[in-house]
């Protein structure tokens, strides 16, 4: 099957191309965010192919999938098709809602011909999605394998664009945790983070490519996830697959996502830094952790899974 799906989540899609059919990605000359093409820093097969923008309209495909309200008019404008009407379709909604946390209206709630697929439990259940079919299909990542050693006596978080999307990402929860403990943070916008954290500016590592950061991320003792309002992180699922034990901020999906023998769960950022000072102390426990929470990985966001499910959900739309 040909799907057509624009490069908006590096690490999501990274997933989605392993499936088993040929991917088609909209690329312009400056690689904008409507044209990005094919990711430079994630490891995609060969199945997934860059499709010029001014040639959507004589490229057939089987289904699109959608991930941002402005693919709905790019369908359209680049491929003369409308979603769900001249090509079957299915919307990812990778966000928790922005305007309100329980009443934002999903923008196809009044649509009953394009699945809404909720990467979280969660995210179904806050979004009003209408009359919406709705499904979830939770994250699964390929395996980076266990590559834990908890060398480094820090904690590391992975944080994109943590100035500009300050209290969402938990910016202020992770100063918090700086100001006691050593950190390292990956991500982009390291830059502006580093006015804020000016000691710690030689352990900031900008746009680092995925494999490259699972090494480094590795070395590190343990794992701070400091958002407060956002889908469940595939950082964080990253993370335990590496073998690291975490501190997670109790809100949205992280409650269920992660058990307890992985790491501490909570709404108070004193418990974070309280767990993670005794895992820089005792790599003993961190270790037993870090373990805990790989296995728990491995089951449930397993890559099988994820796209066995994806398959499921492309059969439906497609049969």
């Amino acid at each position: 099957m040909r799907i057509l799906a624009w490069h908006v989540h590096g690490s999501w899609m990274t997933s989605f191309v392993q499936g088993p059919h040929e991917y088609l990605v909209p690329v312009d000359a400056e690689r904008s965010p409507d044209g990005l093409g094919r990711a430079r820093t994630y490891p995609w097969p060969d199945t997934v192919r860059e499709v010029p923008l001014e040639q959507l309209r004589d490229e057939p495909f089987d289904v699109v999938v959608l991930q941002r309200p402005r693919d709905l008019e790019l369908l359209e404008r680049w491929a003369g098709k409308r979603a769900g009407v001249d090509v079957p379709a299915v919307y990812v909604e990778h966000n928790t809602p922005v305007e309100h946390p329980v009443a934002t209206r999903h923008l196809l709630a009044d649509r009953d011909d394009i699945p809404v697929v909720h990467v979280t439990r969660f995210n179904a259940l806050v979004w009003d999605n209408g009359r919406a079919p709705v499904t979830v299909v939770e994250h699964g990542v390929p395996d980076p394998g266990h590559l834990w050693t908890g060398e480094r006596e820090r904690v590391a978080a992975v944080v994109n664009e943590p100035v500009r999307r300050w209290r969402v990402a938990g910016t202020d929860v992770l100063l918090h945790v700086a100001e006691r403990l050593p950190v390292e943070v990956y991500g982009m916008g390291m830059a502006a983070l580093a006015e804020h954290l000016p000691a710690q500016a030689d352990h900031l590592h900008d746009d680092v490519p995925q494999a490259q950061m699972h090494a480094r991320l590795a070395g590190a003792r343990a794992y701070l996830h400091p958002y407060r309002w956002t889908s469940l992180g595939l950082a964080l699922i990253e993370a335990m697959h590496l073998g690291m034990p975490v501190a997670v901020l109790a809100t949205t999906a992280a409650p269920e996502s992660v058990p307890a023998a992985a790491g501490v769960v909570s709404s108070d950022p004193r418990d974070l830094v309280a767990a993670l000072r005794r895992w820089l102390a005792d790599p003993t426990e961190a270790k037993e952790r870090g373990l805990a929470a790989r296995a728990h990985a491995l089951e449930r966001f397993g890559i099988e899974r994820f796209l066995s499910d994806w398959q499921e959900v492309i059969e439906g739309v497609t049969r």
